[in-house]
């Protein structure tokens, strides 16, 4: 089953965060990158860029609306994420627990995703 992690940590306090605490943080993500792809988990990780790059298009009322930035405030903004190829939920969980989180002094947190396959249409391969 693949899984999507998402990370979210605060922005705010990642611009108070030191560049060694940030050479840290970026060391820790090289190494669960390295150790899941070395166990052969791995699918993907990148990490986003900042929350005032973003764009979100909502449809409403059969109109296209687009606004800049994220659409509802939250107290922490999704930062990137993993997609790993996990036997089940506990393995995800464990591989979790590895992803460091704190930016500035405080820990942000990882939410795990199952991922639905999607039918491509006729005649297209199943999933292995």
């Amino acid at each position: 089953m693949r899984y999507m992690l998402l990370i979210y940590t605060k922005e705010d306090e990642v611009a108070w965060a030191s560049q060694q605490e940030m050479a840290t943080i970026a060391n820790g993500h090289m190494s669960v990158m390295a150790e899941a792809r070395s166990k052969g988990v791995l699918q993907g990780a990148e990490p986003l860029a900042p929350t005032t790059t973003a764009t979100t298009v909502r449809l409403q009322n059969g109109k296209t609306m687009i606004v800049d930035g994220p659409f509802a405030e939250t107290k922490e903004q999704l930062a990137g994420y993993y997609i790993l190829e996990c036997q089940d939920l506990d393995a995800a969980i464990a591989w979790a627990t590895k992803i460091p989180t704190a930016c500035g002094g405080l820990q942000g947190c990882v939410e795990i995703r199952p991922m639905r396959f999607m039918n491509q249409g006729a005649g297209s391969a199943p999933r292995a």
